[in-house]
């Protein structure tokens, strides 16, 4: 099977949430067979919901989708380094890959902070693979904060 990245979708997600003052960030859930599941931008303002990030979203349309709480062999995309919220929801729903475009020094959860998969009580640890789309999801989320300032 030929690799796609699907972080396209994710950043026109980010993109949107911008659109929408949202955080810019987008997630996108692929299913074993690469069929988009579920696409979403952050809406935590939108729904007054702390926990309404891209990632959250996703799974839990995936999850309506497929009937149970698991998402064993699917894909994430999303535009910003999870948090540690959103990297507790990935292993909780047993996701199989998730990819990641920027860093996020500041409130990551999977290579800075709380460090969610190394934890010895994560419930499962999916394949990550960072700096997708790195330097265009830097720019939005940069351009939205510096928009925040003025």
């Amino acid at each position: 099977m030929v690799f796609k990245s699907h972080m396209n979708q994710a950043l026109e997600q980010a993109r949107a949430a911008a659109d929408r003052g949202e955080v810019p960030v987008g997630a996108v859930l692929v299913s074993p067979s690469g069929e988009i599941v579920a696409a979403a931008g952050n809406r935590t303002r939108e729904l007054c919901d702390p926990t309404a990030h891209a990632e959250v979203l996703v799974i839990r349309e995936g999850c309506a989708r497929a009937g149970s709480e698991r998402l064993v062999g699917h894909d994430l995309y999303v535009t910003l380094e999870p948090c540690a919220m959103c990297a507790a929801a990935i292993a909780a729903a047993r996701i199989g890959r998730v990819y990641y475009g920027a860093s996020d020094p500041k409130s990551g959860g999977v290579a800075h902070g709380a460090r969610v998969f190394s934890h010895p009580q994560a419930h499962h640890v999916p394949e990550v693979y960072d700096g997708i789309g790195a330097e265009e999801s830097d720019v939005l989320l940069k351009a939205f904060f510096a928009g925040l300032r003025r």
